[in-house]
């Protein structure tokens, strides 16, 4: 026995679709054994399909790297398990992407990478090297030798522990955060934008990704042009300037930027040994600090502010002292970007053995360290440095005098620094940027340990920049900046992103003086870790359950608390730098919002998306229906969602925005093949949906009969008050030669739909609607095309080319070829097929300038005025102007049409015209159409009629005929009026008549619907289910 699948796309897309028909399954003996691997056998004892579980199985689709293992889908398991034979499954798949000429930018999300192996020499850090040593070198930064005294000074060093406390509950919260996020599955490379972009989803991660690599990149020029500052100081005082102090610093600092990018392109090794490096020298400046503070004290020091520890000296510096415009949220700006170090472990994170445990633990301990350090170093200057000093020894005091006013400390300590209070001195810890040089045992390590923390501050963001920019261009975010995707090497490093960054700092250097791009540089950054703790908020928000971080000592309100901390840590070192901030992530949001680029990462805001709606659904079915809030909720029957594009389009004008719009097929046959085709298609015809911007869903079902099928959409469509209560259909054209059961199912549906109390819609265009043979020719066409390509790049990479660059010139004649050997359909089926092909499309358009003529014939509740009067505040008919005609008595058309005038007034709905058709009683002319309709399917004799109806109720007798004579004559009657009076309209919308059930014959019903909307416009047949959707009520 041989059985094959029919390579439906419900089979496990983690097949190799170039082996579209898995499993086959050979004719064999019972006696013959299958092939399963060796660890299901033992583990149940016998062979089976099924897969014990393995991690393998939940990476994700698209791997970056090589074979990647699948378990059975469920039909295998379900529909073939028990045949007998051999059973041959594939254990992995091999991806697309592992190409020999691929250009090593991948196709899918980064994320689905297999880890590489990191037995092939390639370099990853734990968490000391890789996390801790980062963060504390770009923590521990100029800030701790040149500018922490003054900080102190200012604030004294009472609100200078809250200064350093406040920052570091900022930087903790943000790193609480972080670590929930990161262990919540694996990390890639990209630290915050990965961790953003997965959490928040892409809008979000891509604004922050783009401007978080960027400010990155001018930090690199910030503390190259700090440390090139230093370097021209000490030329300066050694007399050796190049050529002015400016462009001395632009020298240096070019010289220094070129040295750091030859380290980081040399490769992460020589980068992370560069770093320890720097760290020992910063270790021993720190070391030489405190050291110093406990070596006696040279008398030539104590004329600038240095007595070494003296409690009169620490208890004078406790209280703040805040000179010309500083306050404490001034000194706190000042201070706080000294902290904004910590995510230098996270952005390499795909560079760690074990960035889940390596970015919480790492960085913590570093945020600890630093701060200790922070706070240890300042208040060691504070209890042993003055805030204003002379530097003249001569200024002492004379024995006897009493000290009280300013400089009480020194004063007790014999020297009179009171002159500091009526002009500024150039000393003391307020005044003098060199008191760690004055302070420490060794005054050149102070600067060899600025040079070290301005050098590894740059080496940081030089290596931050083009991972966090090659992470944010691999999701292909920002399609123009594709290129720097591409990585080299074993390390897969990101050469081309070191260069765009070498290019920005190098720009930046050039300027010589940063203090007007700093404020901006640090918000960028806050603005990172705000997001990071609203992700962690978010996520914890949502309570996906995909959310399961491994890291639990995190809350989400603090997250929260965190958040809104740094937005407001943002205005306080610079408000305008802060809206400028906003002002563009909001812009790359909204870019990346419009782009809308092709990811799924299971973001927490599809979570709470999905939470809202259920919030919503649940919060509507609490509402009591009320007129004043009726909308037409469709349930268009289109078939596929392609198959009949001007009835959706028709439905997406009546309810875009507003109303809920169900296009729904009704797949016919065995349940086994029907259930196989629908699965195939549910999610390309939403997609299709989603692509041509028409706001509906697409539902399927599969049934033995269409008329069933619809039955269950009618019944079981919807979700609480979210139920369609309008049927849209489409007029059956071919009705005659359609055959009694396709009639009998169309007419039963018009039935069902009136039993469940719908309303009905039935559009008729001349043309037809149906354009599913075009679809299929079309799909034929990109098959044959398709295969083409790939023939054509065969060829190509047979001789040795790149088969994508050729491609691309030969695509015009590979379409030519294809024109020569597709069989052209003759002339009079190519323009009928060019005509209905426009005609589906005439709804998608901007409507011209016409009418929306409205014969309201029959009270229906309202819905045959309603939905003309909808259509008419769309965009795309504004242009179209209501017209209303309405059926009157004879010698009472001016009384009727005030009557009519009167009422919509009520409705507040306005019209171009009200017409009333007095002689709509009249008989129609005599034309034999309807006869030689309806001839075919009559029941001629009177003896016989009786029981041949009996037997085929659908057919038409001669008592029917006279029974329904007045109503066949009015639908003959109504179209010569239409002929008469909106031939030329846009849109015609009619009421439609109601064929009482076992009473009028189905082709009877279908032949009244037929004549009455023949040889018109579109015309839009329209019954209410009749209860009030209008009120004049407020």
């Amino acid at each position: 026995m041989e059985f094959k699948s029919n390579g439906g796309e419900h089979v496990n897309p983690a097949y190799d679709a170039n082996l579209d028909e898995p499993p086959v399954y050979n004719g064999t003996s019972d006696e013959e054994h299958r092939t399963v691997r060796p660890s299901v056998v033992s583990a149940f004892g016998h062979d089976t399909l099924d897969r014990v579980p393995n991690i393998d199985f939940y990476r994700n689709a698209g791997s970056l790297s090589g074979h990647r293992a699948v378990r059975p889908s469920l039909q295998e398991l379900h529909d073939v398990f028990q045949k007998n034979g051999a059973v041959s499954v594939m254990e992995t798949v091999k991806d697309d992407d592992d190409d020999e000429d691929s250009d090593g930018v991948p196709s899918e999300d980064v994320e689905s990478a297999v880890p590489v192996d990191s037995g092939k020499g390639v370099v990853k850090f734990g968490w000391i090297r890789g996390v801790l040593v980062r963060c504390m070198l770009n923590i521990w930064g100029v800030m701790l030798f040149i500018r922490l005294s003054w900080v102190f000074g200012q604030a004294g060093w009472g609100l200078g522990i809250v200064v350093i406390v406040l920052s570091c509950v900022v930087t903790t919260i943000t790193c609480l955060s972080m670590s929930a996020i990161c262990t919540n599955g694996v990390v890639r490379g990209g630290g915050a934008y990965y961790m953003i972009s997965r959490s928040l989803g892409p809008e979000f991660g891509g604004s922050i990704g783009l401007i978080f690599a960027f400010a990155n990149a001018v930090a690199v020029a910030m503390y190259v042009v700090g440390f090139a500052e230093v370097v021209v100081d000490l030329l300066e005082d050694y007399d050796s300037l190049m050529v002015d102090e400016i462009n001395d610093t632009r020298i240096v600092g070019m010289i220094t930027v070129v040295f750091l990018l030859g380290i980081a392109v040399a490769g992460m090794e020589w980068e992370a040994k560069a770093q320890i490096v720097l760290l020992i020298i910063l270790l021993v400046a720190i070391v030489n600090v405190f050291a110093g503070t406990f070596m006696p004290v040279d008398e030539s020091k104590k004329k600038f502010g240095y007595f070494g520890y003296n409690s009169d000296i620490f208890l004078e510096n406790f209280a703040p002292d805040f000179r010309g415009s500083e306050t404490f949220f001034s000194v706190f700006s000042i201070f706080f970007p000294a902290a904004t170090g910590i995510l230098a472990g996270a952005n390499i994170s795909g560079d760690l053995k074990d960035a889940q445990g390596a970015i919480p633990k790492g960085t913590l301990l570093a945020i600890v360290i630093t701060g200790i350090t922070y706070l240890g170093v300042a208040l060691c200057v504070s209890a042993s440095v003055v805030r204003d000093a002379t530097g003249n020894a001569t200024d002492l005091i004379v024995p006897g005098t009493v000290c009280n006013g300013t400089a009480v400390a020194a004063c007790k300590l014999g020297y009179d620094f009171s002159s500091c209070a009526e002009k500024s001195c150039t000393f003391g810890s307020m005044n003098n940027f060199q008191v760690m040089t004055l302070v420490s045992a060794f005054g050149p390590l102070i600067i060899a340990g600025t040079f070290s923390a301005t050098l590894s501050s740059a080496l940081a963001s030089l290596v931050s920049a083009p991972k966090v920019l090659q992470a944010l261009c691999k999701d292909n975010i920002y399609t123009a900046l594709r290129m720097f995707a591409k990585g080299y090497g074993k390390n897969d490093e990101p050469i081309r992103g070191y260069l765009i960054t070498f290019i920005i700092s190098v720009a930046f250097i050039a300027i010589g003086d940063l203090n007007a791009i700093a404020p901006i540089i640090s918000n960028f950054f806050l603005a990172s870790y705000a997001l990071i703790n609203f992700s962690c908020f978010h996520a914890s928000y949502a309570k996906s359950p995909g959310w399961r971080p491994a890291y639990k000592y995190y809350n989400m309100w603090l997250s929260l608390f965190g958040a809104l901390l740094c937005c407001a840590v943002m205005f306080v070192i610079n408000w305008w730098a802060a809206l400028l901030t906003y002002a563009i992530e909001i812009l790359l949001y909204l870019y990346v919002t419009v782009k809308k680029p092709a990811v799924n990462w299971g973001s927490s805001t599809q979570a709470v998306t999905f939470v809202s709606a259920i919030s919503n659904a649940l919060a509507l079915t609490r509402v009591k229906d009320h007129v004043k809030n009726f909308r037409p909720q469709i349930l268009a029957l289109t078939g596929s969602a392609r198959c009949r594009p001007a009835l959706l389009d028709l439905a997406h004008s009546i309810t875009k925005n507003y109303g809920l719009c169900i296009t729904c097929e009704v797949f016919v046959g065995p349940k086994s093949e029907a259930v196989e085709e629908m699965n195939a298609g549910m999610e390309k015809n939403q997609l299709w949906l989603r692509k041509t911007k028409r706001k509906a869903f697409y539902a399927a079902v599969a049934w033995e009969s269409f008329r069933e099928g619809v039955e269950s959409l009618l019944q079981a469509s919807g979700l609480g008050r979210m139920k369609p209560n309008t049927l849209m259909i489409g007029f059956k054209k071919h009705w005659r030669i359609a055959g009694k059961e396709s009639v009998q199912s169309y007419v039963g549906i018009l039935h069902d739909a009136f039993d469940f109390e719908y309303g009905i819609t039935v559009l008729r265009v001349n043309e037809g609607l149906d354009v599913s043979h075009l679809v299929v020719e079309e799909g034929q066409y990109e098959m044959y095309f398709t295969k083409e390509q790939q023939d054509l790049d065969k060829e190509m990479m047979q001789n040795g080319g790149k088969s994508r660059a050729l491609f691309r010139k030969s695509r015009n004649s590979s379409q030519q070829v294809l024109t020569t050997r597709v069989c052209a359909p003759p002339p009079q089926v190519a323009k009928m097929n060019a005509s209905l092909a426009e005609a589906s499309t005439q709804f998608k358009k901007k409507q011209p300038k016409g009418t929306l003529d409205v014969w309201w014939l029959f009270d229906d509740g309202g819905l045959t005025l309603l939905l003309p009067y909808i259509l008419t505040t769309r965009k795309k008919w504004k242009d179209c102007k209501l017209r209303i005609f309405v059926p009157g008595q004879p010698g009472r058309c001016e009384v009727d049409r005030e009557e009519m005038k009167s009422l919509l007034q009520k409705f507040r709905i306005e019209c171009s015209d009200i017409t009333v058709i007095d002689d709509i009683h009249v008989a129609p002319r005599p034309e034999r159409k309807l006869e030689e309709m309806i001839e075919p399917f009559r029941l001629r004799g009177d003896n016989v009629q009786t029981e041949a109806k009996r037997q085929q109720p659908w057919m038409i007798t001669d008592e029917e005929l006279s029974s329904f004579e007045e109503k066949t004559n009015l639908q003959v009657r109504l179209n010569e009026l239409l002929q008469e009076n909106s031939k030329s309209a846009n849109l015609i919308i009619v009421s439609m008549p109601i064929a009482r059930k076992e009473s009028v014959s189905d082709y009877l019903y279908m032949a009244w619907l037929d004549v009455l909307t023949q040889d018109l416009p579109p015309t839009l047949l329209i019954r209410g289910n009749h209860k009030s959707v209008l009120t004049f009520y407020s």
